[in-house]
């Protein structure tokens, strides 16, 4: 489901997360984000056991910033769930220092520009750059300021949300590419063998890339990023602007945290980033990458 807003904004309300229910005060959702509290303390604690700092980044979705665009939907933005997450955070200092919040600044930014696709669920480059440079903030890093000067693709397309209306609306893409002193040095199997089979789109939980910069200007410590679609293995999110920034940079596909990985890697900062829609469910933070990789290499050879 979807409500068609002003000015040719869509926002997603449904689907399997039944986004638009996240917005009421039910004590099922106040346990879940609860339960989210606890667990990034937990993290925040075992991450400092073996030297680390722990950042938590939630993606708001565009019901949270933009209900300035909204045509008669009766949904209070008040009751987000990144917002409620957030004052929970706010309530101890390894919290506060843990939590990144974007809603704040996305909306103190919402009338200067877009900061989302109107006909998708996600973030522009704008949104994303508001992202990054909240990021660097919070680690002490000096963040890029020449991604906007990038080469980039324009196109026209139907997006995620514009591909659910009978007639689907076409929106203006900017693909940036913004990979230039970081490459890519380490694992990929999965996004090698998607790309091979001519799937790639369909690639997600799982996907794993470590990127290498050489750049004498780049901060020299090493981050270990567990997020989802905005920030990616791709050239033009989150990802591809911290290995720009970063030493080195690992990207994994999942909400739930391979603490055996980040253990053997032992960098200095473990960030993870997830979309507001995906809160209800708190990882138990067992993930395995080399199981979850072997799978799907498994699952893709046998589809062939």
């Amino acid at each position: 489901m979807y409500h068609a807003g002003k000015d040719g904004w869509l926002f997603l309300t449904g689907g399997t997360n039944e986004v638009a229910d996240q917005y009421r005060r039910v004590r099922s959702m106040d346990r879940v984000l609860r339960g989210w509290r606890r667990q990034i303390l937990r993290r925040i604690r075992r991450a400092r056991s073996f030297g680390a700092r722990y950042l938590h980044l939630v993606v708001p979705e565009k019901l949270s910033v933009y209900e300035d665009r909204f045509d008669g939907l009766t949904l209070d933005p008040r009751l987000a769930p990144v917002r409620r997450l957030g004052t929970l955070m706010r309530w101890s200092w390894p919290g506060r220092r843990a939590w990144i919040d974007l809603l704040g600044p996305m909306r103190a930014a919402r009338t200067e520009r877009d900061l989302h696709y109107r006909t998708d669920t996600h973030w522009n480059i704008h949104g994303c750059l508001l992202a990054y440079r909240l990021v660097c903030r919070a680690c002490g890093a000096r963040p890029r300021v020449d991604f906007l000067d990038r080469p980039f693709h324009e196109f026209e397309a139907v997006l995620d949300i514009g591909n659910k209306l009978a007639d689907p609306p076409l929106e203006t893409v900017h693909n940036y590419q913004l990979f230039r002193d970081a490459e890519r040095v380490g694992g990929g199997r999965l996004i090698d063998a998607f790309t091979a089979a001519g799937r790639l789109g369909e690639l997600h939980s799982g996907a794993h890339a470590v990127y290498r910069n050489r750049s004498p200007d780049a901060d020299p410590r090493i981050l270990v990023l567990f997020g989802d679609s905005c920030a990616n293995f791709a050239g033009n999110g989150l990802t591809a602007m911290l290995a720009e920034t970063f030493r080195e940079v690992h990207f994994i596909w999942s909400s739930n945290i391979d603490w055996t990985y980040v253990e053997r890697i032992l960098p200095d900062i473990v960030l993870c980033e997830q979309v507001e829609r995906f809160l209800p469910r708190v990882p138990e933070d067992d993930f395995d990458l080399a199981s979850c990789e072997a799978e799907r290499l498994a699952a893709l050879a046998a589809a062939a």
